[in-house]
């Protein structure tokens, strides 16, 4: 029997044998890996802390995913435009942070397809693939654009969103594999319906700062998940404070248990003791 307790963090992830998603759960620093425990009870009792992720401050409510209230109002990461890098507002010299926007904002980013709950678009940065992939669940994807800022890949995104979602419907993805899909020809599909609209942005930016990917190969993602449930029902640490059951699997950043699921991610900076 394993027991640790701290802070949670978003899992993290890696791929094995190029496919396989691999995962562990982090509190504090430590971490324990939860492939090799798939098909074991799992108990996760939330200890009543919750600390920012930033500023590591005791707050009583969690704001944006793990921060303290003052802190998702000062922290770039936590403006509106990070999700909906359309609106960056960097050149206007009202980004909240602007060191931070140059780190993260100013640096290539991948549009990209994928395959969750079916068919989407969305971007990250170039150095968080495969991570953006797993974290969403995708069984299948593929990058479209490299490009030069998030802004960028934001104006991209907008282009495409008139044409496929840019959203996960997290309950279809945990309900099983999503049928598996051409990419490849999808991308070619959207690539001719935006053609026009790629060349006003190429115009404008420069053709190296908006790259058309059309050789990069499609990525497969397999999930450790032993049974996906029928119907799914979630857990939540502040309506009940203990979760537990056999694990059947994880696929993006849920854990699936026998008993409902529970998205992890979303509860970064609570305090919680793990017990396998």
């Amino acid at each position: 029997m394993a027991k640790l307790s701290g802070q949670l963090s978003k899992m993290q992830v890696s791929l094995t044998n190029n496919t396989q998603a691999n995962y562990a759960i982090k509190l504090d620093e430590q971490l324990f890996a939860l492939n090799e425990v798939i098909g074991q009870p799992i108990s996760l009792h939330y200890q009543g802390e919750i600390h920012c992720v930033n500023c590591n401050r005791l707050t009583k409510k969690s704001f944006s995913g793990g921060f303290c209230f003052p802190c998702s109002q000062k922290l770039a990461q936590c403006d509106l435009c990070f999700m909906k890098p359309e609106i960056c507002h960097y050149d206007q010299g009202t980004c909240r942070e602007p060191e931070w926007g140059e780190a993260v904002c100013m640096q290539d980013h991948i549009v990209y397809l994928a395959n969750s709950s079916g068919l989407k678009v969305g971007i990250t940065r170039i150095n968080q693939i495969p991570t953006r992939w797993i974290d969403q669940g995708a069984t299948q994807a593929v990058p479209i654009f490299r490009v030069k800022s998030r802004y960028q890949s934001g104006l991209v995104e907008v282009m495409f969103k008139q044409h496929v979602s840019d959203r996960t419907d997290w309950r279809k993805m945990l309900k099983g594999e999503a049928e598996p899909l051409d990419l490849a020809a999808e991308r070619d599909r959207l690539l001719a319906l935006c053609e026009s609209e790629i060349t006003l942005l190429q115009q404008q930016f420069g053709e190296s700062a908006i790259q058309v990917l059309t050789a990069e190969p499609v990525q497969t993602i397999e999930y450790p998940v032993n049974a996906y449930p029928k119907k799914v029902s979630s857990f939540n640490f502040d309506k009940t404070a203990t979760v537990e059951g056999r694990l059947e699997g994880i696929k993006g950043q849920y854990l699936i248990l026998d008993k409902g699921v529970i998205n992890l991610r979303k509860f970064s900076g609570y305090h919680i003791e793990v017990e396998v």
